[in-house]
């Protein structure tokens, strides 16, 4: 039900979608939380009915912009091409991007050539490592940070990470775990090295040129979707797996 009757709502419709629809910038390099649907050719999963909640509350049709890469939906938000986007919190975007608290977290984990001398993540930080990630990526950012002596191979997305590591242009890959699961559960020539070396909080997020009062609004916005159930139920409407809803904000 449409709410821009009432003031809250025309109110928060003037902060999130002052051009009278909700843009929403919807990165299909993480399936977890995207993908294309076969059937209609559209993006369907978790941040698609958050963004799709969101433009009903505020009273609004929504514009969906959807994009292969996290790097990609970050610059529409920037450039002021989207209003919303759903993000993986890091300090690096956050000089521009305003983020709420996480609502989603998702796993970063290695996936290594079954006749790889790694044996444990500790193992991937030394001279003559090629990691392979996606360029912009939440891991990418994370890290460029925490690893000395490895270097990097950087490629659009998820689906060239792999292929980099199976052609031996890398020897370790980063991304997030559920998807590399997928692909050594299917190749018994890679495997997953044990634990992870980060937690993606996945969040939504918006231009700090927006202001105080845009980013309070998308913030109550995301604590009262996880407080309502409204997070896990999408969860698993979309059979997510391996993630877990993220805490209440303190």
């Amino acid at each position: 039900m449409s709410t821009a009757s009432t003031p809250d709502a025309a109110a928060a419709a003037a902060l999130l979608a002052p051009g009278g629809r909700l843009r929403a910038a919807i990165n299909l390099g993480n399936p977890i939380l995207a993908s294309t649907d076969p059937a209609s050719g559209r993006a369907r999963g978790v941040s698609v009915d958050l963004a799709r909640t969101l433009a009903e509350r505020l009273g609004v049709p929504l514009d969906t912009l959807e994009f292969p890469a996290a790097m990609r939906s970050v610059d529409a938000v920037t450039s002021g091409a989207a209003d919303i986007g759903f993000f993986a919190i890091d300090p690096l975007r956050g000089a521009e991007i305003a983020f709420t608290d996480a609502y989603v977290l998702i796993e970063g984990a290695y996936l290594v050539r079954t006749d790889s001398r790694c044996r444990a993540n500790e193992d991937v930080d030394r001279a003559g490592t090629r990691v392979a990630v996606g360029k912009g990526s939440a891991y990418d950012l994370f890290l460029t940070r925490e690893l000395k002596a490895a270097s990097f191979v950087r490629v659009p997305g998820a689906a060239e990470v792999v292929q980099a590591l199976r052609d031996g242009g890398a020897e370790v890959a980063g991304g997030i775990r559920q998807v590399l699961e997928q692909v050594a559960a299917q190749d018994a020539g890679l495997r997953l090295l044990p634990g992870r070396f980060m937690v993606i909080r996945q969040a939504m997020g918006l231009a700090r040129t927006r202001g105080p009062a845009a980013e309070a609004a998308l913030r109550a916005f995301v604590e009262d979707m996880k407080a309502s159930g409204f997070v896990a139920e999408a969860m698993a409407r979309h059979a997510v797996a391996g993630a877990s809803v993220a805490p209440p904000s303190h």
